[in-house]
């Protein structure tokens, strides 16, 4: 199979796209958190094929896609008052929210589950698409499963190139991470993934939010799981990732102090000066988490190379978007963090 390039400022390509995603077809799709490996989500051949191409577990469950808040109710049954309010308040946008499936939902799509995750991108063009297609569209991101989440079009070309029918080049992804994931299908609301939504806006909404022990800790392989990222480890180059926290001169320290051919930095920008000398890669500024969040799987996918086989990563504190990035980290890492002590 031949991938064909396409781009999302032509309508044309537009409607090629949607054409293949009715096909059956694959398409990697942008969206302002991650690239997509788009397929009807209602056909379940089509959606077998995303689990074939990523090689991605069949227990872990896809997100549809809509076009318009209101699709909702075709997906779902027994749609609580809060979702109404978080829909209102977050979509189009980097939400996705967990609720109870309709039977018509192919039992593939849900990963024989009883709820579904839904969201309304953000992306323009992506919810041109889907109407275009006529069709709610399963996407999870569209890198190899295990792989660092893909940013960019390149991306997806280099993880899926003769893989799917096409890519719809939409320039880089704003946002950077995966989108925020809330249950709304147990007493109170549960975070299954923090993103581009921090738990603190949620609050706002929900009051109470309870956060799901997969957002801090590996889980068992055993466990069920209602939403993608949260049993298996993501995010990963083949290099182990190690977190050093502690204050920047702490870890320059202890980088200097423990390195060898073959180990790699990944770093503030604003701390590149303590790393001379070892080709360190910044991915953001510590003052601007946003850059951090758009940054980081760009940077983990250049620092996956062979003859790479440690990276120091340095990690952001606090809530917001910096939430999501310590949770991407942290899964990249397998939840490896070193506490170095001040100098």
């Amino acid at each position: 199979m031949k991938t064909v390039m396409l781009s999302v400022e032509k309508e044309a390509d537009l409607q090629l796209a949607a054409e293949l995603i009715r096909k059956g077809e694959l398409v990697g799709i942008p969206t302002e958190t991650v690239y997509g490996l788009g397929a009807n989500g209602l056909d379940e051949n089509a959606v077998r094929k995303i689990f074939a191409a990523k090689g991605r577990p069949a227990d872990n469950p896809l997100i549809l896609h809509i076009a318009r808040p209101e699709q909702l109710e075709e997906l779902c049954r027994d749609i609580p008052e809060k979702a109404w309010r978080l829909a209102e308040r977050f979509w189009p946008g980097p939400l996705t929210m967990v609720l109870p499936v309709k039977p018509h939902i192919p039992k593939v799509t849900t990963a024989n589950l009883d709820t579904l995750a839904v969201r309304c991108p953000k992306t323009e063009a992506t919810r041109r698409l889907i109407e275009l297609a006529g069709v709610p569209i399963a996407a999870p991101s569209a890198n190899l499963s295990g792989k660092p989440s893909t940013t960019t079009a390149r991306h997806v070309l280099k993880d899926m190139d003769g893989r799917i029918a096409a890519i719809l080049d939409g320039g880089p992804c704003q946002v950077g991470v995966e989108s925020t994931i809330v249950d709304l299908t147990g007493e109170k609301p549960r975070l299954l993934r923090p993103g581009g939504i921090s738990p603190e806006e949620l609050k706002e909404i929900l009051g109470e939010l309870l956060i799901d022990k997969a957002v801090l800790a590996q889980i068992s392989h055993d466990e069920v799981v209602r939403a993608p990222g949260m049993k298996y480890k993501h995010y990963a180059p083949q290099a182990q990732v190690l977190i050093v926290k502690g204050s920047s001169a702490a870890a320059a320290a202890y980088v200097r102090e423990n390195w060898s051919e073959g180990c790699a930095v990944m770093c503030f920008e604003e701390e590149l000066p303590l790393y001379e000398g070892l080709s360190a890669l910044a991915y953001g500024k510590a003052a601007d988490v946003t850059t951090l969040s758009a940054g980081l799987f760009a940077a983990l996918r250049e620092l996956d190379r062979e003859q790479i086989h440690t990276v120091y990563a340095r990690c952001p504190e606090g809530g917001g978007v910096a939430y999501a990035v310590q949770n991407r980290l942290k899964k990249a890492a397998g939840f490896r963090e070193i506490e170095v002590k001040e100098l």
